[in-house]
Parts: structure tokens; C-alpha cells; sequence
């Protein structure tokens, strides 16, 4: 019997029956968690950051939004507003070191101790590894995995005198399985799976009560895919299966509140990729060589170089507001009950190992033996 990925991911999805009766009491019991705390969110303008920083509104928290483009931070901050938090624009390039440490001295100055701060700003490139220049792959770098250590380092400076408080770095299923096409922003989400886990381990032999933990994402609609620097034939497009921003910004609102978990996995895309990745190593990567080129592309040629946000943002002096959403609202799901899921590790180990076998099989029902 053949057994498909969507299959695969839909057998996860479908797991969350056992949960959905805790979960629902759950979110009942707590509508407002973070009513008073500070909390930083950076990449704030749009996307994931985005949204994110609307859910913490929601709870209540008073929002610290970190980002280059003031348009977009501006109308997320009205956002935060409505939802019912309240919300301070810090305009801020992460890979500035100095700026940060402003900027999280102004948060404290006007808000009061930061209790979460949560990294979720970055750059990307689509483009082959050789079609990319050394300062554009620096550039990635420096937004992706040093904004990151730039965030956290601020953060720690002011949490650990304290003795308290919460890191949520938002990662990616790209940074532990890669591919094509994204060398420079795989490539950072490794380098910030690796510092995560060391500056965790630190923080463990110290006792610390402030915690640091990693949110991987799958495929997010988001406007990243517009507005990235791309140099293929056809416009990027997230390899499916695709979520909507809030799917996102659920969890990493749940990490805040449990940061002593070294990961969480958002969908089931992503818990099939990692374990897939770690089980049948050559199987993956051979599968993603001949099926990542296309999966990542519209059917849509590319006009060129269009304007792109890797040196400066598009929502800047004189651009626009892009919003939580990119151009794939049609095909986004809008929740993930394998997320819900996935915040119990008993039930997720045995429920991923399966998901894990069954990918493998029909990757070699698919491909014989060639591999």
C-alpha cells in the first residue's frame, strides 16, 4: 500500500481529537496570560512578527515592536492597540549590535523589565548559492543568525540579574532540513539552532530561572515571498503544505508560556521533515533535490530583480504597509491540530516516530531503489 505525505501529515493532523477537550478548557481558563508584561517582538512590521505581536496584544501584554520598516511597525502597533495590549515602536535594524542594546534599554525605559522577547526578524535571498554575493550572503547572515544573537544577548544581559524571564527564538523546519535555493537562510537557522542550544545548556548548569527555547515553523504565508531578493525564472512561493502567520503566532504565544521545552514543532509538515531528515538521511535529500526546485516556484515568470527588502525595508519612508499575509490566502490553513498536539511530547514522540515510518515508506515505494 502507497502511502502519501499528505496522508502522512493529514494522520498527524487528525491526532488532535485526543487534546481538543483540554485545549479548549485551556484556552478558556487563560484569555489574558501576559496582562502587564513586557514583551519584545522583533520583525514586528510584518509576517510571523507580525502576528505575533497582535496575539500578544490580545493577551494583554504591552508590546515592544522591533523592526527596520516604521510603516508596517506603525500600523502593527494599532493592531496591538485594538487587540488590547499596548505597544511601543522601536524601529531597529538587528544586526546592529549597539541598536539593539538602545533599543531594549528604551523598551525597559518605557515599559518597564522585559519578561519575554521573542527573535523573529530575518532576510532571505532565493537563488542558487553561486547566483548570490558574498555581502548578500552576509547580509542574511548577519539579519537571520546575528539578529538573533543580538536579541538574545540583550535580553539575557537584562533577564538573568533579574532571575526570570523567557527567549523564544522562532526557527524553521529549513534549519534542520534544508534546501535549495535558501543556502544563506538555511544556513542561519542551523547557526541558530546550534547558539539556542548552547546558550540552553548554560543557562541549565547555572540553574537559571530565565529560559530560552525554539519555535520551528513550517511553510508561512507571509509577505517574505513578495518582497525577498530573488534571482529564479519564476516567483518564490513556501513549499506546501502552507499556514497562515496566526498558526505561528499560537504557538510561539504558547512557548512564552512554557520556555523550559528545548523546541516546539509547528504542523505536521515539520515533524514529518525533521524526523525524515534524521532517519533516512539520503532518502530526504536525494527526494528535495529533484522536487525543491519546482515546489519553490509559481507557475508565474519573475519581472526581474523586483524591489526587495534585504539592504532596506519596503515598508520605509515613502513605501507601504504589507501587512501579516502574503499571496497564498487561498491555500493557507488557517489552524494546525498537530500543533495543538505537538505541546504534549508523549503523544507527539509516538505520534512523529509513526509519521517518520510512513514517509519513509513511501518515499521508497515512490523512488524503488535507486536510492
Amino acid at each position: 500500500m502507497m502511502v502519501s505525505g499528505s496522508e502522512v501529515v493529514s494522520f498527524l493532523e487528525g491526532l488532535t481529537v485526543l487534546r481538543s477537550t483540554h485545549e479548549s478548557q485551556r484556552r478558556h481558563e487563560h484569555r489574558r496570560p501576559f496582562e502587564g508584561r513586557a514583551v519584545v517582538v522583533t520583525g514586528a512590521s510584518a509576517g510571523v512578527g507580525r502576528a505575533t505581536a497582535r496575539a500578544f496584544g490580545a493577551g494583554g501584554a504591552r508590546v515592544a515592536l522591533l523592526a527596520r520598516g516604521r510603516v508596517g511597525l506603525e500600523a502593527a502597533a494599532e493592531e496591538v492597540r485594538r487587540a488590547g495590549g499596548e505597544a511601543l515602536v522601536v524601529p531597529v535594524d538587528m544586526a546592529v549590535p549597539w541598536m539593539v542594546e538602545e533599543a531594549a534599554d528604551r523598551v525597559e525605559g518605557r515599559l518597564g523589565p522585559v519578561e519575554v522577547w521573542v527573535n523573529v526578524a530575518f532576510t532571505s535571498v532565493f537563488a542558487p548559492f553561486l547566483a548570490v554575493a558574498p555581502e548578500e550572503y552576509e547580509r542574511v547572515t548577519d539579519v537571520t543568525y546575528l539578529g538573533c544573537v543580538n536579541g538574545t544577548r540583550a535580553a539575557l544581559r537584562r533577564m538573568l540579574p533579574r532571575d526570570r524571564g523567557a527567549v523564544v527564538q522562532v526557527g524553521s523546519a529549513l534549519g534542520e532540513a534544508s534546501v535549495p535555493l535558501q543556502a544563506a537562510y538555511c544556513g542561519a537557522k542551523h547557526a541558530v539552532n546550534g547558539f539556542t542550544a548552547s546558550v540552553r545548556l548554560e543557562l541549565l548548569h547555572r540553574h537559571s530561572g530565565v529560559a530560552v527555547t525554539v519555535v520551528q515553523l513550517p511553510a508561512v504565508n507571509t509577505p517574505q515571498f513578495s518582497w525577498a531578493l530573488s534571482r529564479l525564472s519564476y516567483r518564490p512561493r513556501p513549499v506546501p503544505p502552507v499556514y497562515q502567520p496566526e498558526v505561528a503566532a499560537r504557538a510561539v504565544l504558547h512557548a512564552a508560556r512554557r520556555p523550559r521545552r528545548k523546541e516546539y514543532r509547528v504542523g505536521a509538515s515539520t515533524a514529518v521533515a525533521v524526523l525524515a531528515q534524521r532517519v533516512v538521511p539520503g532518502l530526504v535529500d536525494r527526494y528535495v533535490a529533484r522536487t525543491a526546485y519546482d515546489s519553490q516556484q509559481t507557475d508565474e515568470p519573475a519581472r526581474g530583480e523586483d524591489p526587495h527588502n534585504l539592504w532596506a525595508p519596503l515598508d520605509g519612508p515613502g513605501g507601504r504597509d504589507h501587512g501579516a499575509h502574503g499571496d497564498f490566502d487561498d491555500e493557507a490553513a488557517a489552524h494546525s491540530p498537530y500543533s495543538s498536539l505537538a505541546r504534549h511530547p508523549a503523544v507527539t514522540g509516538a505520534a512523529a516516530a509513526l509519521a517518520a515510518a510512513l514517509a519513509t515508506r513511501t518515499l521508497r515505494t515512490r523512488h524503488g531503489t535507486r536510492w
